[in-house]
């Protein structure tokens, strides 16, 4: 886990890789939840044997909101800012799903600090470019700007 020492050492990191997660699976119970928790009950994500049968990726597939939603986990995994009152997620810049995240896959996150900006007394909008990595393929699932304002 990485320490960022306050506002000061923030702006240092601009341009630089803060860090690499571990591999987690992303299960089938963990697609229903979240399947459960927004409504999103298509097939292609839920039913195994329908998806087995008759999805062209040859079985169920997470969401790709719920592969997006991996991000402040896998930040909370690479680096905190030591001093910050507080961290708000503001948005996004970008995001694509490249590659489908099969159901029993094995994703992990990439941390590029793209960008540091003042915002005022005490508050920094930093911008992530996030690759989330599946392992065993050349794609990665998802590549993000995530934005997120630190309060000091």
């Amino acid at each position: 886990m990485l320490t960022i020492n306050g506002p000061e050492e923030l702006k240092s990191w601009e341009g630089k890789e803060l860090g690499v997660t571990e591999w987690m699976t992303v299960s089938q119970e963990r697609i229903n939840q979240f399947a459960e928790a927004t409504g999103d009950h298509q097939w292609i994500h839920v039913d195994v044997e329908r998806a087995k049968k008759e999805s062209p990726m040859g079985g169920p597939i997470a969401h790709g909101y719920l592969t997006l939603s991996l991000i402040p986990m896998f930040k909370d995994e690479i680096y905190t800012v030591e001093g910050a009152k507080a961290g708000l997620n503001y948005g996004l810049n970008s995001c694509r799903f490249l590659t489908p995240v099969p159901a029993g896959g094995r994703v992990r996150g990439r941390f590029v600090m793209k960008s540091v900006a003042a915002k005022g007394e005490g508050r920094y909008l930093l911008c992530n470019e996030v690759t989330i990595e599946l392992e065993g393929s050349d794609k990665p699932a998802c590549v993000a700007e995530s934005l997120g304002m630190v309060l000091f």
